[in-house]
């Protein structure tokens, strides 16, 4: 066994109750260390201490067989300790090359050197395999796939002895994803250790050395992965055998009833010319590279960004609409599960009644202007109930809990406002395996209850596993739609890739 770069003894951080318990785990060198857990089971937590960002409540930390406290980021990084966390950090009103070189800025006189910033920018681009990307572009015009990669970047650009990775490709495509995968090989044979969050377990099985997994806080076990099944790593994550995850039968509930026909959708480059439709009872997966528009078009149909072009028409109204803003959309019986849920689906200071309830307080939960606090309480109960939200009582902050959990108000916000036309952005980012599958359950009770529903998502698996049918984009065009019983991961990924392949010849 090769030496141990970091050494964690007794581990604990406690706020109100204890996150992370007497957790012992060691790292070595030029090894690809896996960190595995439902939400909620302290692996982001235990992260953050690691990295600087948190400081232990007790415990001790060794690097390279040295005293490890860091008092913050800053030191960590010195030392040689480096994070990408789930949560982006970008700033969005600086440049890439800006964002990648902080706070590392070539400057003579305290004047940036531009031309030689730009130039270090490439190179760090490069290795994640975004050399055409404009390093003088502004970070916040990006999509949320490319802020992953620069991200990524930026740590791999600083002095690195640990890379801790947490859920890198949540929002990446394939190719992305495996040009990841190829520099993290790279930096374990360089010697480099790298700590890896992740709940798509594919991706543990084929690149992790060693798993550890945690659940509520406390350390479970540490294997080889080639010991392990991703069943019993389930098994392990949940203490309960979750066979029937992967005996998943679909059904079909679309009917004939068209609930949204897009016409020529058109924002720019990003959404060009896009028409489709989408039944009741249909679940309508789209897919495509990063950059492809996916999340362009949702914000598009929501109102969220204003078309050029193009018109909406809602359950076979022959009078377009279009939506100038989201408060429209919802007006109209739409709904969409944005992609930052912290940024931009929830307030995370405010409880979770308050969240949960939100969009409905006018239609559902008000009489003649006065709130119905009984009855508010009442159905927020049954949605935490039904949906499985782990929380201490309803007037807890929702910033306070897990990311699944967080997703699960954003879907209680919605169920409780009865939309119709159901838009999901990547639904599953960050999600572990058991509340994912609740979420895929959820879809189908919604599809069963005749809601049309569009998802989004980066996971082909997961469309596969639960779509009527999956519209590709390209390059910010809708290329081809393909039918259960016609798709294939090759067809699809074929199209995926047209609009490029037209462009090079």
């Amino acid at each position: 066994m090769s030496q141990v770069l970091l050494s964690l003894q007794n581990v604990c951080k406690s706020y109100a109750t204890k996150v992370v318990d007497s957790i012992c785990l060691d790292v070595h060198v030029g090894e690809i260390h896996a960190l595995l857990g439902a939400n909620g089971a302290g692996k982001s937590t235990l992260c953050r201490m690691i990295a600087g960002l948190t400081p232990l409540t007790s415990g001790s930390m060794r690097l390279l067989d040295q005293d490890y406290l860091p008092a913050g980021k800053q030191e960590a990084e010195l030392r040689g300790v480096q994070i990408v966390q789930q949560e982006l950090c970008l700033i969005p009103t600086l440049t890439v090359a800006e964002n990648l070189m902080l706070p590392r800025l070539p400057h003579i006189l305290g004047y940036i050197r531009n031309s030689q910033l730009i130039r270090q920018a490439r190179t760090a681009l490069e290795r994640v395999g975004l050399s055409s990307l404009d390093p003088r572009r502004l970070a916040g015009t990006l999509g949320v796939g490319h802020q992953q990669l620069i991200e990524i970047a930026a740590a791999l650009d600083r002095e690195c002895r640990l890379l801790i990775l947490d859920e890198p490709t949540s929002s990446l495509s394939l190719k992305e994803s495996e040009e990841l995968f190829r520099w993290l090989r790279l930096l374990r044979n360089q010697g480099i250790g790298i700590l890896y969050i992740s709940h798509r377990l594919d991706e543990v099985t084929r690149l992790a050395d060693r798993v550890t997994i945690l659940r509520d806080g406390r350390h479970i076990c540490t294997r080889s992965t080639d010991s392990f099944t991703t069943r019993d790593m389930v098994a392990e994550m949940t203490g309960r055998d979750f066979q029937h995850l992967n005996d998943h039968s679909f059904h079909s509930y679309r009917t004939p009833r068209v609930a949204l026909r897009v016409e020529n959708l058109t924002r720019g480059s990003s959404v060009r010319g896009v028409s489709f439709q989408v039944h009741r009872g249909e679940r309508l997966g789209i897919v495509g590279l990063v950059g492809a528009g996916r999340t362009e078009l949702l914000r598009l149909i929501f109102g969220a960004d204003r078309a050029e072009s193009g018109d909406l028409f809602v359950d076979g109204d022959k009078q377009p609409v279009r939506f100038g803003n989201p408060r429209m959309a919802v007006k109209a019986g739409f709904a969409m599960v944005t992609e930052e849920r912290k940024h931009d689906g929830l307030w995370l200071p405010w409880s979770i009644r308050f969240n949960a309830s939100l969009t409905a307080l006018a239609t559902r939960f008000s009489r003649a202007g006065w709130i119905r606090r009984e009855q508010e309480q009442f159905e927020v109960t049954h949605a935490r109930n039904s949906l499985g939200i782990k929380c201490n009582h309803l007037e807890q902050p929702v910033g306070t809990l897990s990311g699944g959990n967080q997703q699960k108000v954003v879907l209680a916000k919605w169920l409780l406002r009865g939309a119709e036309i159901m838009l999901f952005d990547e639904p599953t980012r960050g999600i572990d395996i058991e509340t994912r599958q609740r979420i895929y359950q959820l879809m189908e009770s919604l599809s069963r209850e005749g809601k049309a529903i569009v998802i989004v998502s980066s996971d082909l698996d997961e469309l596969l596993q639960n779509c009527d049918r999956i519209a590709v984009m390209s390059a910010g065009k809708l290329v081809a739609s393909f039918e259960r019983a016609d798709w294939s991961v090759e067809r699809i990924m074929e199209a995926a890739f047209s609009e490029h392949l037209d462009r090079s010849e």
